[in-house]
């Protein structure tokens, strides 16, 4: 996935979250900085969001059914992997994977995920730390190798 596509599938889905935060349309665009013509245009699909304003609604709305029904239980870390084409470092606990994720390789430690809905992998470790998120399965595979290795 890149970012004109996550642009166009969660420009889709701004009335969505909209209507499930029981906000108005000039209340939308007061939280996400826009003006209510443009947010008509988004949600009358004649437009799509910007990069900006598609990382704000992650941001802001993070925990939307909606959300989580199109990028799985963490928007955000789909966002960061896709703004910095991969992610590469320890960070942010996570819940281990058991409703939005599946096993692709357990190995010393360290186990290899895939998220049934973005479809990005990521690499945790036996205490459920990301330590690496990229759409690409042959780079998650090789980091995943130097980590298994490197333990």
């Amino acid at each position: 996935m890149d970012k004109e596509r996550l642009i166009e599938i969660l420009s889709a889905k701004i009335k969505l979250i909209r209507t499930e935060s029981g906000y108005t349309q000039d209340r939308m665009a007061e939280v996400l900085g826009i003006s209510k013509k443009t947010l008509v245009q988004i949600e009358k699909g004649r437009l799509n969001g910007s990069w900006t304003l598609i990382v704000a609604v992650c941001a802001l709305f993070r925990d939307s059914e909606v959300l989580q029904s199109v990028l799985g239980d963490v928007p955000l870390e789909v966002i960061e992997t896709v703004a910095h084409d991969g992610v590469e470092r320890p960070k942010d606990k996570t819940l281990g994977g058991k409703v939005w994720w599946k096993n692709i390789d357990v190995q010393n430690g360290f186990r290899i995920q895939q998220n049934l809905l973005s479809q990005h992998y990521r690499i945790l470790d036996e205490e459920n730390y990301r330590w690496y998120s990229s759409f690409s399965k042959e780079d998650t595979k090789e980091k995943f190798e130097e980590l298994v290795k490197g333990k």
